[in-house]
């Protein structure tokens, strides 16, 4: 009978030890490191613009016959203006270069022809609504999903025209969030995060600057979203006089420190501010000065954007789990922790 009941209890399991589930250890702590390098990112980006044939007889473009700005210089000028602003910690490499002759398509299938954008943006008709591009149906026609799971590419710019429906950035990918717009739904499948920046030839690189600008805005809230009180050194940076009387700092994409109301960049009021502590960075001694907006470009989009982005924190070191290259966040979604 023991020898029934012992052969019984091998063949079932009975009697046996169940293990123990597998529990992933708890990541380290980040520890904080004066001397841990700054890294530089460099970012693959592919180059998508929409530039429709106006005349077919001429085989005149949308940006030439209305006068606009050519697209590869914006892409020039701004790669040039974020190399110099992150003092070389943030590059932009083009992978590819895809010209589109053709209009996006809307959430709901329409596209323009040419008589049909004409009509709207000389206010003829109004404009198609809804006036949302479709994002999908560019993300299936250029295969990005498998260029970024590939790591071919790390964002996408697509450079369009007024009334095309594009945010200024948009995040996709599992766990993307708010990037100056909703996270772009239905991209979870997608492993690894990542921003698509909407540029408009219409405008110039102040404006491209001001796009970037808010996607750095919304990077920068989320990697300091958990830290309270003097360790929140993003909401530090961004004081303006308007805001925190006597208590200037940098100010953020739409407030200079003396600005009284949105892109109040040319006010020469005169207010202290610690602007220039930031320069710096990380030995914040409170240096303060009166300033007033000779100090960043007398109301010039491009200058004033320039300013503000050469004071955001680029050097070696980390203080309370965040590296004190903020660059490293504002290229990279992935790094930042949520």
């Amino acid at each position: 009978m023991s020898f029934l009941i012992e052969l019984l209890k091998k063949l079932f399991g009975i009697g046996k030890k169940t293990p123990a589930p597998h529990v992933d250890p708890k990541p380290a702590p980040v520890v904080d490191n004066p001397s841990e390098p700054a890294l530089i990112t460099i970012n693959r980006v592919l180059l998508i613009i929409y530039n429709p044939t106006m005349d077919a007889a001429t085989g005149e473009k949308l940006s030439h016959q209305s006068g606009w700005k050519d697209p590869d210089d914006l892409v020039v000028g701004f790669s040039a203006d974020i190399l110099q602003t992150s003092h070389g910690m943030a590059r932009y490499e083009i992978v590819e270069r895809i010209e589109v002759d053709e209009f996006p398509a809307k959430i709901d299938g329409f596209r323009y022809t040419p008589s049909l954008y004409l009509d709207a943006i000389h206010g003829v008709t109004p404009p198609h609504q809804p006036e949302d591009v479709d994002y999908h149906a560019i993300l299936e026609q250029f295969n990005i999903a498998e260029r970024v799971k590939n790591n071919e590419i790390d964002e996408v710019w697509v450079f369009a025209f007024p009334h095309a429906g594009f945010y200024e950035s948009i995040m996709a990918g599992k766990d993307a969030f708010w990037c100056n717009a909703p996270p772009l739904k239905n991209t979870d499948h997608i492993a690894r995060k990542f921003i698509m920046m909407g540029f408009s030839y219409e405008r110039g690189v102040g404006e491209m600057l001001e796009s970037f600008g808010h996607r750095l805005e919304s990077h920068m809230a989320k990697t300091f979203a958990k830290a309270r009180g003097d360790a929140n050194l993003w909401e530090r940076f961004t004081r303006y006089d308007k805001k925190n009387p006597g208590q200037a700092e940098v100010g953020n994409v739409h407030f200079a420190p003396n600005s009284e109301r949105d892109y109040d960049w040319g006010n020469m009021r005169l207010v202290p501010s610690k602007c220039d502590d930031w320069l710096d960075f990380p030995h914040l001694r409170g240096f303060t000065k009166q300033v007033n907006a000779n100090e960043w470009g007398n109301g010039d989009i491009r200058r004033h954007h320039q300013w503000w982005q050469e004071r955001i924190p680029h050097v070696s070191g980390r203080i309370n789990g965040i590296h004190n290259n903020w660059w490293q966040y504002i290229m990279n979604p992935n790094r930042i922790q949520q």
